[in-house]
């Protein structure tokens, strides 16, 4: 038994110990005591003149990330893009053409928020855009204008005093970076769909199947809690085990899968390249003894796990690619391991040990009171994971994480 191993399962008994104390500290709220003072509401700082956030430049990882190429309305990548007809922002649409008012999906969540900001900050003020989505190459080389993931805003009284308030409202609504580029305008873009796909953790697409205990195959979308599916115990058999809960669940956003292709027999299953599935170097290891490894991280080559006849069965990999799909879905059972498309997947993502994982989801198992607020339409990654991955931040060493992380367990 290594101290390395030691130190880090004494760091999660900590987080453990800190996350058995949640229910008590959520069950306090919203009220207040008696004789406390209210925190006042914090200051919010105008961005400088030419000042971005955060301070790196714009297309570095740190910020929106690379630039991944031109989106046209002849494209495949054009159906990336959706339009915004949001009442409470001000499309300028000089072109006539509706092109400001397309933009990716993270672009127009994070305008609509700051739509709201705006109104709440100046009464009877609205947001304006005075450029979005270019199809006409007016903005320079690789500007992230030319993918949807960028746009030039104003206030509807275009009073140049407000910009530099409203580049931080910017920041607050969650923008990826933000620049107070001209007296006329500020600039904010955010990460692609796919990078930002990718940091969500682990997900699988809407349509993915998996198998019940009645034997029917059924897609992740119609799964709820409660059902009981195929899974991987710990001893390296098949079992059944409980739905708990979805530790994310976005039925209706664009998602960029790895996918992973077996034969002898053919398998396909496509998930988030931050989530965890079973392999090997060779055929000749038991189940039970394959290794927990990102998605992304899988070669041709490799074995993965499949359910066969009549039990579970290695498969080589032969092809790895990616693939953009809708929805996005993961399920926590209590075996911590689901069978899906027929090959074994673990329930969890973003951290490279699975039974550390497992252990930090012991209290979901033995409290499921805490999975208050679990199951909602459209309501994105459960709070557990998103609390236990900022623990995890602080109690582990950082190569414990996939590269890209998990940012929407983060933000």
């Amino acid at each position: 038994m290594s101290p390395a191993w030691l130190r880090s399962r004494l760091r999660f008994c900590l987080l453990l110990l800190l996350l058995v104390m949640v229910p008590a500290a959520r069950g306090c709220g919203p009220g207040r005591v008696v004789g406390s003072r209210r925190r006042p509401p914090r200051k919010l700082v105008p961005l400088a003149y030419k000042q971005f956030s955060p301070n790196v430049p714009e297309k570095t990882l740190g910020a929106s990330g690379r630039y991944e190429g031109k989106i046209a309305r002849s494209s495949e990548r054009f159906k990336e893009l959706t339009p915004n007809y949001n009442p409470d922002i001000i499309f300028k649409d000089e072109e006539n053409t509706g092109a400001d008012r397309l933009m990716t999906q993270r672009c127009k969540d994070r305008l609509n928020s700051l739509a709201i900001s705006v109104m709440n900050q100046w009464p009877g003020v609205k947001l304006r855009v005075t450029e979005g989505w270019d199809e006409d190459g007016h903005h320079s080389e690789e500007s992230l204008h030319y993918e949807g993931r960028a746009v030039d805003i104003t206030t509807s009284d275009r009073d140049r005093n407000k910009y530099g308030l409203l580049a931080r409202l910017a920041v607050e609504a969650g923008f990826d970076w933000v620049y107070y580029e001209s007296k006329a305008h500020v600039h904010c873009s955010v990460k692609s769909e796919h990078s930002a796909a990718a940091k969500t953790g682990g997900c699988f697409p809407a349509g993915a199947q998996v198998r019940l205990e009645s034997g029917a195959r059924v897609a992740l979308s119609s799964v709820r809690p409660g059902d009981r599916v195929l899974a991987m115990g710990e001893d390296g058999n098949p079992t059944f085990s409980d739905v708990l809960i979805f530790l994310d669940r976005e039925p209706d956003r664009l998602r960029t899968f790895q996918v992973i292709e077996t034969q002898n027999p053919p398998r396909r299953l496509a998930l988030t390249p931050a989530h965890l599935l079973f392999t090997a170097d060779n055929h000749t290891e038991p189940a039970a003894h394959f290794r927990a490894t990102f998605a992304s991280h899988v070669q041709p080559g490799q074995y993965v796990l499949v359910a066969g006849v009549p039990g579970l069965q290695p498969a080589q990999v032969v092809a790895v690619s990616t693939h953009v799909a809708l929805g996005a879905y993961a399920p926590l059972t209590r075996h911590g391991t689901l069978v899906v498309e027929g090959v074994v997947a673990s329930c969890f993502a973003a951290v490279a040990d699975h039974h550390l994982a497992q252990l930090a989801f012991w209290p979901l198992r033995l409290f499921p009171s805490l999975a208050w607020n679990s199951w909602g339409p459209g309501e994105g990654v459960h709070w557990y994971p998103r609390l236990l991955y900022r623990l995890g931040r602080l109690l582990l060493e950082e190569g414990s994480f996939h590269p890209l992380g998990m940012s929407g367990a983060g933000s």
